[in-house]
């Protein structure tokens, strides 16, 4: 019943979706050169941590025909009243391999380290299939499953009942096992300049339970420069005693295209 949140989020958006695609295909992306977008802002936090900070993080991705390439690395980084209270960053790399215009198989490696979660790291491989279920110029929807492994560092985290400042921190034995995973991308082009889209992420394993969910609305200032407003959902559902299952982001932040 953790997951409620996001998996409501994801529906919600895409309920309209085949209301308002069009049967025009995207156009080609360029061949054999990096593109991707940049970004960096003010970030709002709730959760395990409540706190102002700031957040960078930069997308790429590489076609070589049959071959797509997609790199994420983000960042979170915040003090309150002189404490740190917020320290996380994630890395993914996936590939994807066009079996047909919409079929692909896909191999992903993530890896998570967040300071307040109550887990030091999270990583995980995976490999499955993937299908674009629409794919056109307004709009983008692609699902994917897959099965793979996973392995979790748990962390006992004391802090100081006075400021709230992390005290102590005991590691405890990494857990791992098999997973199960599943996507979810959307994108709906909602006018010339502006863009919503919405990420679903589900990783399924006896140790941890993960889902993240990020939403975001883009609007264009001009041909490389938008503004974005975002709200991210991350859910553990087993964190160690004492910690909080949810944590949520709400950002602002300029974007670079290149």
């Amino acid at each position: 019943m953790n997951n409620l949140p996001a998996l409501a989020l994801s529906l919600s958006l895409l309920a309209p979706v085949v209301a308002m695609c069009d049967d025009t295909p995207p156009p080609p992306p360029p061949q054999n050169v990096w593109t991707g977008k940049g970004q960096a802002g003010y970030v709002s936090s709730t959760g395990n941590t409540v706190s102002k900070a700031a957040n960078a993080a930069i997308d790429m991705a590489y076609l070589d025909g049959p071959w797509d390439h997609m790199f994420h690395l983000g960042g979170l980084y915040g003090r309150s009243t002189g404490i740190l209270s917020a320290e996380r960053w994630d890395a993914l790399w996936q590939s994807n391999y066009s079996l047909t215009q919409d079929l692909y198989t896909f191999g992903a490696l993530r890896y998570a380290h967040d300071m307040f979660s109550g887990f030091a790291y999270q990583a995980s491989g995976a490999a499955g299939l993937g299908y674009k279920i629409i794919n056109t110029t307004a709009t983008q929807l692609s699902a994917q499953v897959g099965v793979g492994y996973q392995v979790v560092r748990p962390e006992d985290i004391t802090k100081d009942p006075a400021s709230g400042a992390v005290i102590g921190r005991t590691l405890e034995p990494s857990q791992s096992g098999v997973m199960g995973t599943v996507g979810v991308n959307y994108s709906q082009a909602l006018t010339n300049t502006t863009t919503l889209s919405d990420k679903l992420l589900v990783n399924v394993a006896s140790a941890d339970t993960l889902v993240t969910n990020s939403l975001a609305l883009a609007v264009k200032m001009s041909t490389k420069l938008a503004l974005s407003l975002g709200y991210a959902i991350q859910d553990n559902t087993k964190p160690p005693a004492g910690l909080k299952k949810l944590d949520t982001l709400t950002t602002l932040n300029l974007v670079y295209a290149f």
